[in-house]
């Protein structure tokens, strides 16, 4: 059974700020892009039976200069759909909503057709991915490229807790960490490692 490995894409103008992004495909920063190749250490030298890409810019940019290629992108792999609170800090909507949490709450609806999403939403999006990638990690290790929230929520799930136990998993940018198994059962076995 290979290893799957969890890509977060490199810093961008709103993960410096705080700010939730999810459709908003905004660029990787210098310093995000610097992060992004400072990976391909840690990925060179391993052969890999997939790679999955986000289908965001950001996601796909730190695979590329993290010199991973053949990427496929994946629509499941999005950032968590944070409707109406696109763009806007945990600061920000404390001020409305003191109590509010993402991992249990959700979002509200956005403008222009974007829903938002409830964890269990997010949930099985994660679960289609593993689901997908399993015969693959029969096959060797499978990398993933993708977003802070939606690499949480598919971490709990693929160790088999319900999708808020994401909230668990601080997930910094530009890093790699890697879910491996142990007497057969899923666990963590690297977190946030940067060269």
């Amino acid at each position: 059974m290979g290893d799957l490995l969890l890509v977060r894409h490199g810093e961008t103008e709103w993960s410096v700020t705080g700010q939730h992004t999810s459709w908003t495909d905004l660029p990787l920063t210098g310093h995000g892009e610097e992060q992004a190749k400072s990976l391909a250490p840690l990925l060179s030298g391993r052969a890999f039976a997939s790679v999955l890409t986000s289908p965001l810019g950001r996601a796909a940019r730190t695979a590329e200069l993290a010199g991973l290629t053949g990427a496929i992108p994946d629509p499941d792999l999005h950032e968590w759909d944070y409707g109406g609170y696109e763009g806007v800090t945990t600061r920000e909507i404390h001020r409305t909503r003191p109590d509010w949490n993402l991992w249990t709450d959700g979002v509200p609806p956005g403008t222009e057709g974007r829903p938002g999403e409830s964890p269990a939403e997010v949930g099985a999006r994660a679960d289609r991915v593993l689901a997908r990638v399993a015969d693959a990690l029969g096959e060797g290790d499978v990398v993933l490229v993708a977003h802070a929230h939606f690499l949480r929520v598919l971490t709990a799930r693929r160790l088999g807790l319900p999708p808020a136990g994401g909230a668990l998993f601080q997930l910094a940018t530009g890093t790699v960490s890697r879910l491996s198994t142990e007497h057969g059962r899923p666990v963590v076995a690297e977190w946030n490692s940067r060269p």
